[in-house]
């Protein structure tokens, strides 16, 4: 058996859940534990609380693991304290550890574990970039019981397809934070986006840029012109429609964020232009080869708003 960790925000659980399908794919006895969901402690030191958004999704039945399948593997939760003998069999024998822990940008000799509990966010497009057609199938989002609010992104998503539409994600909220900035600022610049920007409208004529924001009044400031559009209706738990509204547009300008990544991975146009940083957060290494074969089908800009290629700098 082997386990996946949920844990984060939705972006994050749908990269732990594609990982968890692809297991699947292949044939082993995977599951999902969610138990990060319902750990009141740990919900507590957060600045705000996750919930197990995957459950505000229309998705096929997934399989959760129990506490003793959990402890069957790890011989403990994973909140729980290793005991001393576990420590010193695991420093002697590295390879015994039951836990593998995500410390690069792909692993792919997870493909190859059996009793394992994998630790991490798995972002990385090819872990799972041959089965994501299947989850774009088995992936959907649900009409809104506020009825004005199901007919307002049914009226946008319209838009959408009928239009050159490109999705803009400006993150910042969060990400202005003492910690956070630290690891995720300085990324999407505005000469990032500015390059995207213009990549798009020199490869798709009369584009229509909507952009998502959790900082609309910057967004309206910075994005000013009959080509724009703020989407800024979608609040609180109804949040997670905005990825559903991203997937509808027919190109996708991301920002270092995996809530944007799964908008641009759940767009089923064939044509679709899909626009991400060079560097998902500040501690990474980046080689250009690496990252142009670990996102295939990608174009990478670099935060001084640089066409990443072989012989340019991340």
């Amino acid at each position: 058996m082997v386990i996946v960790r949920a844990m984060g925000g939705l972006g994050n659980q749908l990269q732990q859940y594609a990982l968890y399908r692809k297991l699947e794919h292949m044939g082993k006895d995977a599951r999902l534990d969610i138990s990060w969901f319902h750990n009141k402690a740990l919900q507590a030191s957060m600045p705000a609380g996750r919930e197990l958004e995957l459950n505000y999704l229309n998705l096929p039945p997934y399989r959760v693991a129990s506490e003793e399948e959990i402890r069957a593997i790890l011989g403990r939760l994973w909140e729980e304290p290793e005991n001393m003998v576990a420590k010193a069999k695991r420093k002697l024998r590295p390879a015994s550890n039951p836990a593998f822990e995500e410390s690069d940008l792909y692993h792919p000799q997870i493909f190859s574990m059996e009793d394992k509990y994998l630790v991490g966010y798995w972002a990385c497009e090819k872990y799972y970039a041959d089965i994501l057609g299947i989850l774009r199938e088995d992936i959907s989002f649900p009409e809104s019981s506020d009825g004005s609010l199901q007919r307002r992104n049914e009226e946008a998503a319209r838009r959408m397809e009928e239009t050159p539409s490109v999705s803009v994600h400006v993150r910042r909220g969060d990400y202005l934070d003492d910690i956070n900035k630290g690891l995720f600022g300085g990324i999407c610049t505005e000469a990032y986006y500015r390059e995207a920007i213009e990549y798009m409208k020199e490869r798709v004529p009369g584009a229509r840029f909507f952009l998502f924001s959790d900082d609309v009044s910057y967004a309206r400031e910075h994005y000013q012109g009959e080509e724009y559009q703020v989407v800024d209706w979608n609040h609180g738990k109804d949040s997670f429609y905005d990825m559903m509204l991203m997937s509808r547009c027919r190109h996708n300008i991301c920002a270092n964020s995996t809530f944007s990544f799964w908008g641009a991975r759940l767009n089923a146009h064939e044509d679709k232009i899909m626009i991400r940083p060079s560097i998902h957060k500040n501690t990474q290494v980046c080689v250009p080869e690496q990252m142009k074969e670990l996102w295939a089908g990608w174009t990478l800009i670099t935060p001084q708003g640089g066409l990443m290629g072989n012989e340019t700098k991340c």
